[in-house]
């Protein structure tokens, strides 16, 4: 039996391909040339910065800079306040996710239609940043770390998607285990959510990036400096240059704060590229399911 021939590409395929891969190419430059300057700037010595001699590689390889950036007791307890912020504000997050997402997946929840109206709702209004911080200070959360936490508990387009996800597994894997006596929160933790990997990779990653970038909530309500979270501290470095950290680096080790500066957006950048990778095989086809169903 003959295997069926390749099917002949017209002008028009080429077209589309040639289109295709340049776009692809232009965002990759885009994306990948401002950091691998700013790389490049951690990574260089004093002579090439100042020079400005630095564009896509290092000039002059030297680790004086990231040395001092990972000695540094403010960055130290900036990163220490995000990873704590990001880690308990991720796991809060993700479990208020799904608990409330799987009840809504459900069509025979009581008021199911009214209760997904409320939560979408809220994507398209919300109280505004000072009635917010009203509330927040009310409650004695300013310069907390809930503040940064709490508002944060739940986003409503991720919890869309993982309804969705819940929504596209079948239905015979629940019968079969309330069949052999499983309550609702057995099947939900010992059938549901071993099967839920993808799209809770992807919201957790998600989340993960949201509470690690976050830059304008511990800006408003974090005042007091061992409170700051790295986003602050990065903003801190880059507004004011002769910060207590650049002075110090200037007077004592001969480092300009250009490279520090450079050395700890590199450094800050660390852990989100280290997890990226452990969920990576899950994010496109968590994506992916979660959205097939409306």
């Amino acid at each position: 039996m003959k295997k069926p021939g390749k099917m002949k590409r017209t002008p028009q395929d080429w077209a589309v391909d040639i289109v295709a891969y340049s776009l692809a190419v232009l965002m990759i430059l885009v994306t990948a040339v401002p950091l691998m300057n700013v790389l490049s700037k951690a990574f260089s010595s004093e002579t090439a910065l100042v020079a400005n001699q630095i564009t896509a590689y290092p000039i002059g390889f030297q680790l004086a800079t990231m040395k001092y950036v990972l000695q540094s007791d403010l960055f130290l307890r900036s990163f220490g306040n995000s990873i704590f912020v990001t880690l308990l504000g991720s796991a809060l997050n993700l479990a208020v996710t799904l608990l409330a997402a799987y009840p809504l997946s459900k069509r025979t929840l009581l008021f199911q239609k009214p209760l997904l109206i409320l939560f979408v709702f809220t994507m398209w209004f919300n109280g505004g940043m000072i009635p917010t911080y009203l509330v927040i200070k009310q409650f004695k959360m300013v310069n907390s770390f809930l503040a940064l936490i709490l508002p944060g508990a739940i986003g409503v387009y991720n919890l869309l998607i993982v309804k969705n996800y819940f929504e596209s597994l079948p239905d015979a894997l629940e019968e079969s285990a309330r069949v052999d006596g499983a309550g609702i929160f057995t099947t939900f933790f010992r059938v549901v959510l071993p099967l839920s990997k993808p799209v809770i990779a992807t919201i957790l990653l998600f989340v993960a990036v949201s509470f690690w970038n976050d830059y304008f909530s511990p800006m408003i309500y974090i005042t007091r400096t061992n409170l700051k979270t790295l986003p602050v501290y990065l903003r801190d470095m880059i507004v004011e240059s002769q910060t207590d950290v650049t002075r110090s680096a200037l007077d004592d080790q001969n480092l300009i704060p250009e490279g520090i500066r450079s050395a700890t957006i590199v450094a800050s950048t660390l852990p989100i590229l280290i997890v990226y990778p452990f969920l990576q095989k899950h994010f496109v086809k968590g994506v992916l399911i979660g959205a097939v169903k409306g």
